[in-house]
């Protein structure tokens, strides 16, 4: 069962669906999670991925609007290059940004109409979420 735990020490079980109909095995854990300021992940292709890398999301105001800042850091050079060149990960990235801003957005127009996201144990379809999983 592919699965998401949003809290330190949980995980983010779940296959990514590239463009060209690629399936990926993907893997998160939360490192760190500070409300309004920063999570931190640990994100590879299953729990004992030695080439996962570590991403950092802060998130800063911005007048009415927060910006984000997404950074990664890879094991070595040529795992950043692989994941730039071959997967388009600051594309990729760009898109999960907008993904995100486009969810939150939603989020804050249902709960001002009194319907709000998906709870704990509701399943979140793939055009909700872009990935499968399951909210925990």
């Amino acid at each position: 069962m592919l699965l998401f735990e949003f809290r330190v020490g949980g995980e983010w079980d779940f296959v990514m669906h590239g463009p060209d109909g690629t399936d990926y095995q993907e893997w998160i854990t939360w490192r760190e999670i500070v409300p309004l300021e920063r999570i931190a992940l640990l994100h590879g292709e299953s729990r004992d991925d030695p080439n996962a890398f570590e991403s950092v999301l802060t998130f800063e105001p911005a007048g009415e609007q927060t910006r984000i800042v997404m950074r990664a850091v890879f094991p070595t050079k040529e795992l950043r290059d692989e994941a730039v060149e071959k997967y388009h990960a600051i594309e990729s990235g760009e898109q999960t940004l907008r993904n995100l801003a486009a969810y939150v957005t939603e989020v804050a127009r249902e709960r001002s109409t009194g319907r709000g996201p998906a709870t704990a144990g509701e399943t979140m379809t793939e055009q909700e979420t872009g990935q499968e999983g399951t909210v925990r």
